[in-house]
């Protein structure tokens, strides 16, 4: 058994079940025709549910989906058989909410495909490999942000000014304390 949560995929469907932004963190669906298929099944299956206001948890084919509905969008996080539905439940949240913070509440099929990069960066800051780095969605948002502000600079100085500034507030938080 795994001691660290890993994530299998997270996906954001639209209303018909279509492909809006997915990421696929484990080789248990080798082609993309096994990840259509998936992304079929699981919207197959939930998409009678009303997970507007909570999440909602299913399970089948040896694997634990969280997901909620938004507008027009299903969002999905799925995870093994065996994973905590607490930890899955709290990704998909941190995702929901990042997606509606960087769109500033507007949360439909239209603004999610006008900042794509800005969706693929917050699962981008969420999870890495199938490992959940982040689940507060206040702190996805500002990495996000802080990525869609510095967009003229090269990443190199990215890095550079990113570490600076933490450096910075590090030491004056030190001298506060």
């Amino acid at each position: 058994m795994e001691l660290c949560p890993l994530i299998k995929n997270i996906l954001l469907l639209d209303s018909e079940g279509k492909r809006v932004a997915v990421k696929y963190y484990s080789d248990d669906w080798p082609t993309n025709s096994a990840k259509e298929a998936f992304e079929k099944t699981v919207f197959t299956k939930t998409q009678k549910t009303s997970a507007r206001n909570e999440a909602e948890i299913t399970m089948f084919d040896d694997y634990v989906v969280v997901y909620k509905f938004v507008q027009d969008l299903h969002f999905f996080v799925t995870g093994g058989e065996n994973e905590n539905e607490i930890i899955l439940a709290s990704v998909l949240q941190g995702f929901f909410d990042a997606v509606g913070f960087i769109l500033r509440g507007t949360v439909d099929k239209r603004e999610v495909l006008e900042n794509l990069d800005l969706v693929f960066l917050c699962l981008d800051e969420i999870v890495d490999g199938g490992i959940v780095l982040e689940t507060d969605a206040n702190v996805i948002a500002g990495k996000v942000a802080s990525h869609s502000t510095d967009d003229g600079a090269p990443l190199s100085e990215q890095t550079i000014t990113q570490a600076l500034a933490t450096a910075r507030e590090r030491l004056a938080r030190s001298l506060l304390t």
